[in-house]
C-alpha cells in the first residue's frame, strides 16, 4: 500500500507542476464553454445539463489519451521502466498508482465544469436530480476512458501512439451505436450495448440504472487489468 500511495502522490504532483497538463486542461474548458454557450443561447433553449455532458463525452475522446498517454510510455522511452520493475514495486501497484493520479486529474478539470452548471442555475431552474446523475455518469465514463489511456500507454514508448492508440479504442467503443443502426437482431443489441454514449445519455435524463455502472466498472477494470498484463510480460522479456 505504501507504494501505490507513493507512486499516485509522485505522479499527481507530476501532472500539477507540468505546463501541459494546464494547456490541455485549458483547452478541453475553452471548448466545453464554448459549445455551452452555443447551446443554452439557441431560441428555446432549455436549462439542461444534457449539453454538457454530450461535449464533455465528446471532447474526453481526445482528453483522456493525452492525460495517460506519458504514464507508462514516459518510462519506456526513458528507461526507467527496467527499474520500476525491478525494484520491489508490483506491477498492480504502478499501474494503479499512475491511474489514481491521472483520475485526481481528470475530477480535477471535470469538477472546473460545474461553473458552467451554476450559471445554469443563476439564469434558469434546471432539474438537480438529472445534474447529479450527469457527473456521475461523467465520472465514470471518465474513469473507463482513462483505463484505456493507460493500457495505451503501456504498448509503446512513444506518447503520440500511445494517444492514437487509446483514442482509437475510445472512438470505437463511443460510437459502435452507429454501427449497431445498420445491422437487426442480436448483433444489433451487443453492438449497441457496448456503446458508451448510449449509457451516457441514460445519466444525462435522470435515469440510475445498475447495468451502466457495472458496465463503466467492468470495462475500466478489465482494460487496468490488461495493463498489468501487459507489464508482466515486459518483466519477462
Amino acid at each position: 500500500m505504501y507504494n501505490l500511495i507513493a507512486i499516485t502522490t509522485r505522479e499527481i504532483k507530476a501532472y500539477f507542476t507540468t505546463p501541459s497538463a494546464y494547456i490541455v486542461a485549458a483547452m478541453f474548458l475553452v471548448l466545453n464553454g464554448v459549445f455551452f454557450v452555443f447551446d443554452i443561447t439557441q431560441p428555446f433553449a432549455e436549462a439542461s445539463v444534457r449539453g454538457v455532458a454530450d461535449w464533455s463525452s465528446f471532447f474526453l475522446i481526445f482528453l483522456a489519451p493525452l492525460i495517460t498517454m506519458k504514464l507508462l510510455s514516459e518510462e519506456q522511452k526513458l528507461g526507467t521502466m527496467e527499474l520500476l520493475l525491478t525494484s520491489p514495486v508490483k506491477e498492480w501497484e504502478i499501474v494503479v498508482g499512475k491511474y489514481l493520479a491521472s483520475l485526481v486529474m481528470l475530477l480535477s478539470i471535470q469538477f472546473a465544469t460545474l461553473y458552467y452548471v451554476l450559471m445554469m442555475y443563476v439564469f434558469g431552474e434546471p432539474d438537480t436530480g438529472p445534474v447529479l446523475s450527469t457527473y456521475l455518469g461523467l465520472i465514470l465514463h471518465g474513469a473507463a476512458a482513462l483505463s484505456i489511456g493507460v493500457l495505451g500507454s503501456s504498448l509503446s514508448s512513444n506518447q503520440i501512439v500511445a494517444a492514437v492508440v487509446s483514442t482509437s479504442i475510445l472512438v470505437i467503443f463511443s460510437f459502435i451505436d452507429k454501427v449497431a443502426a445498420i445491422v437487426d437482431g442480436a448483433p444489433a443489441i451487443f453492438l449497441s450495448s457496448l456503446s458508451m454514449n448510449n449509457r451516457l445519455a441514460d445519466f444525462s435524463r435522470g435515469i440510475i440504472d445498475t447495468s451502466h455502472i457495472v458496465f463503466f466498472i467492468s470495462i475500466t477494470a478489465i482494460f487496468l487489468f490488461l495493463t498489468i498484463r501487459s507489464l508482466e510480460t515486459r518483466r519477462w522479456r
